[in-house]
């Protein structure tokens, strides 16, 4: 048998760069790079790796460990999964940093492989700095954090288990139903250590990605179901979106006459303009899908968690509707109590369209359909036409009306949110990116946004990671930058994590961040006041003088923040001037960032959906006790499982 002796790092590095994955009869490589803030526990081992001969690997510099993790889940969400960036940090706070963004991954199912530094093996210099000890055990390092938010962990503390741990490692990352975070932790004196490596351990290996096909079992069961359908409901979910099932869904629908409602991860799957696409389902949904989902008498959920924004905390479809839940991972697929069909989303639909086509099915709907798209459709010219002025009124109910016109002072704004997102939709190219991932956006845009181009909506709404929505554009533009990609994000967002802006400005890779400054964390502000509690630290306000967060709004120039950076800014007040710095952001050579002064209050509300959400039982506010009296009336309507 024929050996190398390396390093363990350099064993890794060589490792990674023969990777290759193939689905449908393309291949591709699958590690694009590794993006790394160097600190002592990684910059000898690894570091010295992939100076000396990095070989095709491309190595990015980081900002925040988070921030560049995020970019590299984009990355690979933006790649279908397909290619990926590993990222590297220190022990301790660097590897500590990257926990979030790893639970970010794995809740949303997305290639991540991380690669932190951990303490010695050897245990000779500890407590090593920045080593977290454990008096009742010795072996746990701050890595172990990442037990709990991967798919697969694994700490190298002799250089031969380096193999067995990274065939797994790539088992995981290139398995549909499973693939998430990895974590690989490397003890930083082992990095160093050399060991003779067999060469068929670096021989180019090709991971198939394979497209599950259901059984005949379950695929007649649920053709029992649907035969039995007058009202059927397709879910479109983010699995119809890697199986690259779009095209496959649109046709079942429409010769099955089935409308279809989106997931946030299941939008751009399929063309908004689809006849049969009701749009955005749940708790952020619209009224379209919302309507039909409440008359449905069969759900099929196709590539979809199902998560409570879905499903309306499990209230939005009628006690009597079957489920019907195609996907790779049989433990989502029995969600809901439903009949799994485990399969890939496009092999699925084939052959589910096969054989309702065999029956002559078709559903009940007439005219249904177009009115629900024909309402919708009118709802949004409103909110395109909705704007500050006499007689205005704010789309969420104001428990503190004073705020708004308080924000109006403070800047002279006439943006609200929901005109805002219709004339971005129009005046940015048809095939751009968009990103996001927490706050109210997300469900403005589930709701309102619409794209004929595939893949162009990137939403993070699986774990809404505040922080994810900048790294995410950079992310995206690294894996296809012929498109424009804009990052669509609050203020409270941006001021949690922005830090990879300035790797986008080194890189070359511009990216376009809109940002809706209201003065606070304004979703989770509508919430709190919605259920009785007072406003209580979520708008951005001085400290009175009672001691009290409740002083004046804090006015900040975020324009002037990027601009610091070397991005080109601008500062907004009017749907004119946004329009203004959206057609100079498309001339711009250089990352951009538009600060829009949106108004409070005015984003979109529910449409006929409820949100199970925690109520005070005991409260001495009457506002408090009839909001926990609405969760209990809204709790026993829904299913128990």
């Amino acid at each position: 048998m024929k050996t190398i002796r390396m390093t363990t790092a350099q064993a890794l590095v060589k490792f990674l760069d023969a990777q290759y994955v193939e689905r449908d009869g393309v291949e591709t490589k699958f590690v694009e790079g590794v993006f790394t803030i160097f600190g002592h526990g990684i910059v000898l081992g690894l570091g010295q790796a992939l100076d000396e001969n990095p070989g095709s690997l491309k190595v990015f510099q980081g900002r925040n460990e988070q921030g560049m993790a995020h970019v590299a889940a984009a990355f690979a969400k933006q790649n279908n999964r397909k290619k990926i960036i590993a990222c590297s940090s220190s022990i301790g706070p660097g590897a500590a940093n990257m926990v979030t963004a790893a639970a970010c991954a794995t809740v949303n199912n997305v290639p991540l492989l991380m690669l932190p530094g951990d303490t010695y093996a050897t245990r000779q210099p500890d407590p090593v700095l920045q080593q977290v000890e454990q008096p009742t055990s010795l072996g746990t390092t701050t890595n172990d954090a990442f037990r709990a938010v991967t798919k697969y962990f694994d700490r190298i503390v002799r250089p031969e288990q380096l193999m067995n741990a990274m065939i797994n490692a790539m088992r995981v990352l290139t398995d549909p139903a499973e693939t998430g975070a990895v974590c690989i932790a490397l003890s930083q004196d082992v990095e160093g250590e050399a060991y003779d490596y067999p060469e068929y351990f670096f021989e180019k290996r090709v991971h198939r990605i394979v497209r599950t096909v259901p059984s005949e079992a379950e695929l007649s069961d649920a053709v029992e179901i649907i035969k039995k359908a007058k009202k059927p409901l397709v879910i479109c979910g983010g699995g119809v979106r890697y199986s690259e099932a779009g095209d496959v869904l649109m046709k079942f629908c429409r010769e099955f006459n089935i409308p279809y409602a989106e997931t946030q991860a299941g939008k751009s799957a399929t063309k908004s303009s689809c006849e049969y696409n009701l749009g955005g389902i749940g708790v952020t949904g619209n009224s379209a899908a919302n309507t039909i989902a409440r008359k449905a008498d069969v759900v099929i959920a196709v590539g979809s968690r199902l998560t409570d924004f879905t499903t309306g905390s499990k209230s939005q479809y009628s006690d009597k509707a079957k489920f019907v839940n195609i996907n790779v991972s049989r433990f989502h697929a029995y969600k809901m109590d439903a009949l799994s069909v485990v399969g890939d989303a496009k092999e699925t639909l084939k052959r589910l369209a096969s054989k309702l086509r065999t029956s002559g099915y078709k559903s009940s709907y007439t005219t249904e359909i177009e009115k629900a798209r024909t309402d919708w459709a009118k709802e949004m010219k409103r909110l395109a036409n909705y704007s500050y002025g006499k007689g205005f009124k704010t789309l969420i109910p104001a428990q503190n009306p004073g705020s708004v016109e308080e924000f109006v002072k403070l800047y002279g704004t006439e943006v609200t949110q929901v005109a805002a997102i219709c004339a971005i939709r129009e005046n940015i190219p048809k095939d751009a990116v968009i990103t996001g991932a927490s706050g109210s956006l997300p469900g403005d845009l589930q709701r309102m946004w619409t794209t004929d181009t595939k893949d162009a909506y990137h939403m993070e709404y699986g774990y809404s990671c505040m922080g994810y929505e900048v790294s995410s554009a950079l992310g995206c533009k690294l894996a296809d930058p012929s498109k424009e990609v804009y990052a669509m994000l609050g203020d409270g967002s941006f001021l949690m994590l922005h830090s990879e802006l300035i790797t986008s400005l080194q890189e070359g890779k511009k990216i376009n961040v809109l940002l809706f400054d209201n003065c606070g964390f304004g979703c989770i502000n509508n919430l709190q006041m919605s259920n009785g509690v007072g406003n209580l630290a979520t708008e951005f306000r001085y400290r009175d003088e009672k001691g009290g967060l409740n002083g004046s709004l804090i006015p900040i120039d975020y324009a002037k923040v990027a601009a610091g950076y070397g991005c080109k800014t601008y500062t907004v007040h009017t749907i004119e001037e946004l329009k203004k710095a959206l057609r100079g952001a498309r001339r711009s050579k250089v990352s951009t960032l538009i600060d829009i002064k949106a108004l409070p209050k005015t984003m979109t509300d529910g449409y006929d959906s409820w949100w199970n959400v925690g109520a005070a039982e005991v409260t001495s506010k009457p506002a408090g006790r009839e909001a926990y009296e609405r969760v209990i009336d809204n709790r026993k309507k829904a299913r128990q499982y």
